[in-house]
């Protein structure tokens, strides 16, 4: 296009808009907006207060808005008094809580309301979103409901007031943000220099300096719940039994429930320490609260803080117990630790998959205890075959379908078929574990083994392999290997025999690991939505890379090429023995704790003048 050509182009798009004749044009004016104090319209008109908290100081406010409204509504001519919603002592950061709020809404959608009183944006709502969602509601309403917040000076029906609205809510929130950070703060420096929030419970008074002192009564009531919970009684028939002894809970109720003696057995100021932080409120706008995991929230534990009612021994045994919910279903004494002191699994340490009560450095110490007395008792046969010009290639780069396989999971334990298949008609095996030699071994065992695991199923007359829950075995393997969260770990096991005796092994730091991923696939049309489908991730241990295909001679050592025989006393089924000074919980040292709660309850009996109740483990 040429300069001339540009030059004319403009010249026609002046004269297009030079404009017509305006005396051909009529204009037919905006309807002037109504002033909502002298607005005929508005006939119905009602109030909304709310304040935060329920204190002394909040409350007086609280009333002084209502009365205020009332009497400011009533003097005004032409308006009627539709009512005063009110929420007390509930944040603005949200509506889900706010019943005040959500009844004038209902009444507004039913055409009771034509204008709503507030004293401002902050006490309307803190959440933005809310805020400028119900007001547009209210102004899409037939005939539309306009909200007043006085000392902002906005009106929602007045031309300019969303865009006023809008700045000042953002503000709003912003301050409501402002206030949870500082609160926060506050908070975290109070927990560090051990200034924590102690509320009431079931076993301490406060004193004058809000310091927790015993309530003699009330800790005898704290005593027989752990004692009995230890003993094998449920929460479900300790429940009934304070009941029927009229025991009184915190609040002076005679009633009791499973779920609240379950958080007197959780709590661990009954053995003298304190916790603080078990929550935190991850949005300042919902204010919902979350238990703390995985170390989501710096905690603060004051160990000793005050006076125990139970050991801090009790205290962990009868969570431990809480936590192996399974194993506390079987109503039998808590378990001991025990090692295997000879035989060809000398150090090995039986443990229940349930149960959690015990530590990886228990564990640990368990196995030391017989291990270090002396020297494993093998004799190595070197290779009989030449084995110049092989390669060494791990077996875990072939399929392990027909190899004996063990998968482990946070909280889930399963053996492959082949494993039933070598162990056949095997129905229950117990499961061990050594710590110093990093290795777990399955053996044949009775049902009546405390320990005893039903392993697989039977299908159509062949064993098939089940996923099994193993919290205890779980949590044990994750602390002693520091294995990873979330991830699979899968061993192949070698199986061992010598006659009768059976026996499979899994070494723990020859392991692969799997993740599972979700993924989205393509579309398939232009329409459709991907697909999401889990992925099957295979990691390797990185001292593995560079082992595949070395040639036999480059390796120092390799076991797998190298022939153990055990020359010792097999005795695969030797009974594990207990190891009496890593006991606390003996038979004995429970039936003490449980006369002594026997004997609290006839000292209610006495006191009361009631009738005899009869403590039974029935």
């Amino acid at each position: 296009m040429t300069k001339s050509e540009r030059q004319e182009r403009k010249q026609k798009i002046r004269e297009r808009y030079k404009g017509t004749d305006t005396s051909r044009i009529k204009v037919i004016p905006a309807k002037s907006s109504e002033n909502l104090e002298t607005s005929n319209t508005i006939r119905r008109v009602a109030a909304y207060v709310r304040v935060s908290t329920d204190n002394d100081e909040q409350t007086s406010s609280y009333e002084l808005q209502k009365n205020y409204y009332t009497k400011y509504i009533k003097a005004q001519p032409g308006w009627e008094f539709a009512g005063i919603y009110a929420d007390e002592g509930i944040s603005g950061t949200s509506l889900e809580h706010r019943k005040g709020m959500q009844k004038l809404i209902e009444d507004c959608k039913a055409g009771k309301i034509d204008l709503i009183l507030t004293k401002s944006i902050s006490r309307f709502a803190r959440n933005i979103v809310d805020c400028l969602s119900i007001v547009g509601m209210l102004k899409d309403l037939e005939p539309p409901v306009g909200v007043k917040f006085e000392t902002d000076n906005i009106s929602t029906l007045d031309i300019n007031g969303r865009m006023l609205l809008s700045i000042v809510a953002s503000l709003a929130e912003e301050e409501s943000h402002n206030k949870s950070l500082l609160m926060n703060w506050s908070l975290e420096q109070r927990y560090k220099d051990g200034m924590f929030l102690i509320p009431e419970l079931l076993g301490y008074d406060l004193d004058e300096n809000g310091n927790l002192v015993v309530n003699p009564e009330e800790a005898q009531t704290v005593k027989v719940i752990y004692y009995l919970y230890l003993n094998g009684f449920s929460l479900t028939e300790i429940a009934e039994l304070l009941t029927d002894y009229r025991r009184k809970t915190k609040l002076g109720n005679t009633e009791w429930n499973p779920s609240s003696l379950a958080a007197v057995i959780a709590n661990e100021r009954h053995c003298g320490d304190l916790l603080a932080r078990k929550t935190y409120t991850p949005n300042y706008l919902t204010h919902k609260s979350k238990k703390i995991k995985n170390n989501e929230r710096a905690q603060y534990w004051n160990f000793d803080h005050h006076e125990a009612i139970v050991s801090r021994e009790v205290y962990n045994a009868a969570n431990h117990l809480r936590a192996s919910r399974s194993y506390a279903k079987r109503k039998r004494p808590l378990p001991v630790l025990s090692v295997v002191d000879d035989g060809i699994l000398r150090g090995y340490v039986p443990f229940d998959k349930d149960w959690t009560g015990f530590s990886a450095e228990e564990y640990r110490e368990a196995s030391e205890s017989v291990m270090l007395e002396k020297e494993t008792d093998t004799v190595e046969v070197m290779n009989r075959l030449d084995l110049t010009g092989y390669e060494v290639v791990r077996a875990q780069y072939f399929s392990t379908l027909r190899n004996p396989a063990m998968t482990i999971s946070n909280g889930r334990l399963r053996f492959n078929t082949a494993c039933l298949k070598k162990f056949e008609n095997v129905e229950y095996v117990e499961l061990l574990l050594n710590s110093v030699d990093r290795c777990v071994a399955i053996r044949p065992c009775e049902k009546s083994n405390p320990n005893a695991i039903h392993w697989g199923r039977l299908k159509e007359g062949r064993w098939c392999a089940s996923t099994l829950v193993c919290r205890g075995l779980a949590k044990a393997l994750f602390d002693i290997m520091e294995w990873e969260d979330g991830l699979k770990y899968r061993f192949r096991g070698q199986f061992v025999e010598q006659g009768d005796n059976k026996l499979m092994l899994f070494e723990l730091d020859e392991s692969e690991m799997v993740k599972v991923e979700e993924i989205v696939l393509p579309p398939k049309g232009e329409d459709a939505e991907g697909e999401t489908v889990k992925q099957t991730i295979y990691i390797l241990p990185p001292e593995w890379a560079g082992t595949f295909g070395q040639p036999i001679t480059s390796i120092a050592q390799i076991s797998l090429l190298q022939q153990k025989h055990y020359a010792g006393n097999w005795d695969v089924l030797r009974p594990a023995a207990e190891i009496e000074e890593m006991n606390t919980f003996t038979v004995e040292n429970l039936n003490a704790l449980l006369h002594e709660a026997e004997e609290i309850m006839e000292g209610w009996t006495d006191t009361d003048g009631g009738e005899q109740n009869e403590c039974s483990d029935e």
